[in-house]
């Protein structure tokens, strides 16, 4: 079978071809019909993401397809099932391995391309925004990054919470993206970020998907008891925050990593993806995919990653 795979970190990740695998006691062996692509693909090739195992590995980290078989112990599915698997790994190829336990049932109704796109972006904005920062109906949203792979759902998502949502974006095409998804309020990256979402009353919750100067404008931007949520840093810098701000303020930054919730509360992960598929299926959340191409052309696709050349989701189709 073919696979997308990185032999070292000093070379360039290319296809290959592998022997199909087996499964294991507990595990399925999954027919790959699409699986989404996330910047955290990028910095598996470099080594940096927190999560990167020893080479060599196939990448891709959220799948969707079909049960081919299952190995020992499996007794809750069947092949010819349709599930979706936040993998971590393994994604990238015509067929892969994955722990049983993680595989969620995917509602008829459900597209494979759409399992694929929602599992990290929307979980990631799902969790972040209902579990951690406890979103309130009337509060103030502002996502930066806003038509990105994981910015665009949390539009999308606090607009279903209730929330008015200010949308900080680069350009009138992304922007144009993001009001579709719902928000209230745009604001192109070429504006002074904390003037403009002080002229709108401030931010209760804070949505960061870029990191760096962005960050900092958004933080001086937060209102009394706001809550600001990292969630990312795709503008390259890591904002060191002044804890004596946060005195004055009475903010809190909040830590959200939904790849550790899944070894120590794994439960919040599939509830959170029960919810969003059902919502998938209810029609209340679309998944913006921007392109879908084959397998072959995995490369092209994580370079519109590279590029800020896509918006809302990648997903390749073995």
């Amino acid at each position: 079978m073919l696979a997308y795979r990185i032999s070292s970190t000093d070379a360039a990740a290319q296809l290959c071809d592998i022997d199909v695998p087996t499964p294991q006691e507990g595990q399925v062996r999954v027919a790959i019909k699409a699986c989404g692509l996330n910047f955290a693909d990028l910095l598996m090739q470099k080594g940096t993401y927190q999560d990167t195992p020893p080479a060599p590995f196939t990448q891709g980290m959220e799948i969707a397809g079909v049960v081919e078989t299952t190995g020992p112990g499996v007794s809750h599915l069947s092949p010819g099932d349709r599930i979706a698997v936040y993998s971590g790994l393994g994604g990238l190829a015509e067929f892969g391995v994955f722990d049983a336990e993680r595989a969620i049932p995917l509602p008829d109704s459900v597209s494979f391309e759409d399992a694929a796109a929602i599992q990290i972006a929307y979980g990631t904005s799902h969790i972040a925004l209902d579990h951690r920062a406890q979103l309130q109906p009337g509060e103030t949203l502002l996502v930066t990054g806003a038509a990105g792979g994981v910015g665009l759902t949390a539009v999308e998502i606090g607009k279903l919470m209730g929330a008015t949502v200010i949308a900080q974006a680069r350009g009138a095409d992304k922007l144009a993206v993001a009001q579709a998804a719902g928000a209230d309020h745009l604001i192109d990256a070429s504006e002074d970020l904390r003037a403009r979402v002080k002229e709108l009353g401030g931010a209760d919750v804070v949505y960061d998907a870029v990191g760096g100067d962005v960050f900092k404008a958004a933080f001086r931007a937060a209102n009394p008891e706001g809550r600001l949520l990292p969630i990312g840093f795709a503008g390259g810098d890591v904002p060191q925050i002044p804890a004596n701000h946060l005195l004055v303020k009475n903010l809190t930054v909040i830590g959200f990593y939904i790849g550790g919730y899944l070894t120590f509360r794994p439960q919040i992960v599939q509830d959170s993806f029960d919810t969003l598929f059902r919502w998938c299926a209810e029609g209340r959340i679309k998944p913006h995919i921007s392109h879908v191409l084959p397998l072959s052309d995995t490369e092209k696709g994580l370079q519109l990653l590279r590029d800020r050349a896509a918006t809302g989701k990648v997903v390749i189709t073995p």
